[in-house]
């Protein structure tokens, strides 16, 4: 086989799992708007009927959930649209704003809505009638969010690699998984909690285990709601490409002939699947225009070859000096190699 058809084997595999993570995205807020639908409905039946504030928490969790599977199908339509001239980078980075919105749903109408319910409880508690319903509906919410949260487990596993599951959820660029992920297991153990205080609440005939429970369910959800809104905050600045596709694309840039280095170096995602790359390269001082002019089309070649998510490039030529490559803070290079880096942060 050869190194051509080699390299455009890795590219179409690269391109696949790009198109991977957008449908398996979807396919995991799918099953979670679905799941959720069902299950808020479920628990505000119950809680009519037991007058349970955990069934009442746990009700509008489940809706505000959903309300937040529907803005994450809205942001990744919206971020299909073409560039215009207002925004010539396009609109990637409408699925970081929705995810943002996302964590401030969680943390005001789930969140705080479930700690006020619980004060109120544990300070005015009241006996749980017909506690068949809150049981029943609960174990039924746990079978459902625990197959949304499978479906979100397999696509995530399909793009994480050796990652554990806290660098998969600080490192993801596309913000939908990581969401339903932490969504997903909110759910799950705030379910637990739910079901845990109506228990005791109904094994020690005393109402005030049911605000405890539902107190402890507006907790965790503030506190999932905080970690996405630190990371979704952390792609809305904008974040580079991961170590190894930074890698990568310094090995792509430099040819050992016109180009003999990178004095510097900046990437920057645009959205979860485009990548801004823009670099100042060392050339030799003889290389004629249309040389360097070639090395460059080349360089760019290259780059899209082994990081096909590059799709926006800028290369300026430059002849290597100290002066000039301590003005790029983040990327320094010698003459015939590639920029040292640090790690990114997330």
């Amino acid at each position: 086989m050869s190194d051509l058809d080699v390299r455009h084997r890795r590219t179409k595999a690269k391109g696949h799992r790009e198109h991977m993570s957008a449908s398996g995205g979807t396919r995991a807020i799918v099953a979670a708007l679905g799941a959720n639908l069902a299950i808020a409905a479920s628990k505000f039946v119950a809680f009519a009927f037991s007058g349970s504030s955990s069934m009442l928490a746990e009700g509008v969790h489940s809706l505000a959930d959903s309300g937040n599977q529907a803005l994450l199908l809205i942001g990744g339509k919206k971020a299909q649209r073409e560039a215009t001239p207002q925004h010539p980078f396009g609109y990637g980075r409408e699925r970081y704003i929705y995810a943002f919105l996302v964590s401030i749903v969680l943390f005001s109408v789930g969140g705080m809505f479930a700690v006020y319910e619980g004060y109120e409880k544990i300070k005015h508690p009241h006996e749980i009638e017909h506690w068949y319903w809150p049981v029943g509906v609960l174990v039924f919410a746990i079978i459902a969010e625990g197959f949304s949260f499978r479906t979100a487990i397999k696509e995530s596993n399909e793009l994480r690699g050796t990652h554990s599951w806290s660098q998969f959820i600080r490192r993801a660029k596309a913000p939908e998984l990581p969401v339903v992920l932490l969504e997903d297991f909110g759910a799950l153990i705030g379910l637990v909690l739910a079901l845990g205080g109506v228990g005791l609440a109904l094994l020690t005939d005393d109402g005030v285990w049911d605000g405890i429970g539902t107190l402890c369910i507006g907790i965790l959800l503030i506190l999932i709601a905080l970690v996405l809104a630190a990371e979704t905050k952390s792609l809305l600045l904008g974040e580079s490409a991961g170590i190894e596709d930074v890698q990568k694309i310094e090995a792509a840039i430099v040819d050992g002939h016109t180009v003999t280095g990178i004095i510097h170096m900046r990437t920057l995602h645009l959205g979860p699947e485009e990548l801004l790359v823009a670099a100042k390269i060392a050339v030799q001082h003889d290389d004629t225009a249309t040389e360097v002019a070639t090395a460059i089309n080349a360089a760019e070649s290259r780059i899209r070859e082994a990081v096909p998510i590059a799709r926006v490039i800028y290369l300026e030529p430059d002849i290597y000096s100290e002066s000039e490559a301590t003005k790029g803070p983040d990327r320094e290079a010698t003459p015939g190699g590639p920029a040292q880096h640090p790690a990114p942060g997330h």
